[in-house]
């Protein structure tokens, strides 16, 4: 019996000391805490779906070279998480603009997603010389009909911009075949992706041996489509009140030149600033207008700004 007993209160002071070792290890000490908060960030592979598309043309994701590709850009851009709350934020506000023209021009939706790796849905500037949502190239501009200069710049005229888009993509598709090719011509321009398909004896865009910037192309606009449009299934969590809203407008049409656009916004119950938030085609604070040609000024409607 008093064997037994010697041998509870053994297994019960042992069960203490580890008890009191086990308590001292959990304690919330700055190093352990540290540990904690480290391993409750957790990482995930991702399952690439197998139906990946843009615009309708499968991507050959039974190709182990163009999986790792597409797998690269999703997690990219999938734990890049900052970077894609703002995308989820300004695609609210800006791809309304978008769609409508992109379907009156017969041009797929998915290329939506082209402005979106192009400029971040900014009014960008790029060391070549491209500018706005669609970053086109000056001599582009003007050959499509924009008017590129120091007071006016209509690259940065969202409506016009993606007309301008739509024009050269069309051209493109006609040109190579397909829309994966159009859009990556432009990145490559027509010409390039012509040339390099010539070269290399191919004729899709997924065979071809492409430049660092190209080459990653069309797989960083799939892997946006893809998160953009299922959020939850990538971690993005967010109400609708969290994103941007488009600030209603009305236009005022102008035939003649405006010496002072601070005083001319002024007319409208509006500051120099709110004038060319919405208007950043407007590159000076005066307007020359020396032909009398049209323009059509954005005027915010009453009552979504406080004007002080």
């Amino acid at each position: 019996m008093k064997i037994i007993q010697k041998a509870l209160a053994f297994v019960g002071l042992l069960s203490l000391c580890i008890l009191f070792i086990y308590a001292l290890q959990d304690a919330p000490t700055d190093e352990n805490f540290e540990t904690k908060l480290i391993n409750d960030y957790n990482v995930y592979a991702l399952q690439v779906p197998d139906d990946l598309n843009f615009a309708g043309e499968a991507m050959p994701l039974e190709n182990p070279d163009i999986l790792e590709r597409m797998d690269r850009e999703l997690l990219v851009n999938t734990y890049w998480q900052s970077n894609g709350l703002l995308m989820f934020k300004r695609a609210k506000k800006y791809f309304p603009i978008i769609e409508p023209i992109l379907a009156k021009n017969g041009v797929p939706d998915d290329f939506k997603y082209l402005a979106v790796i192009e400029s971040g849905l900014t009014n960008a500037v790029s060391p070549a010389g491209a500018r706005g949502v669609w970053q086109i190239m000056p001599a582009t501009g003007r050959e499509n009909g924009l008017e590129v200069n120091k007071n006016v710049d209509e690259r940065y005229n969202l409506e016009k911009a993606t007309e301008v888009a739509c024009k050269y993509l069309l051209e493109a598709k006609a040109k190579l075949g397909s829309w994966t090719l159009a859009a990556a011509s432009y990145n490559a321009g027509k010409a390039g992706v012509s040339k390099r398909l010539k070269e290399q004896s191919v004729s899709t865009y997924y065979d071809l041996l492409l430049g660092e910037e190209t080459g990653r192309y069309l797989f960083r606009i799939v892997a946006l489509k893809e998160i953009l449009s299922n959020p939850k299934k990538y971690g993005f969590n967010f109400r609708d009140k969290d994103l941007y809203a488009n600030i209603p407008t009305y236009k005022i049409e102008v035939d003649t030149a405006v010496t002072d656009f601070t005083q001319f916004a002024q007319r409208f119950g509006i500051n120099y600033k709110l004038l060319k938030l919405h208007n950043p085609w407007l590159r000076e604070p005066h307007l020359n207008n020396k032909s009398r040609k049209q323009y059509y000024i954005e005027i915010p409607k009453e009552g979504f700004y406080s004007i002080r």
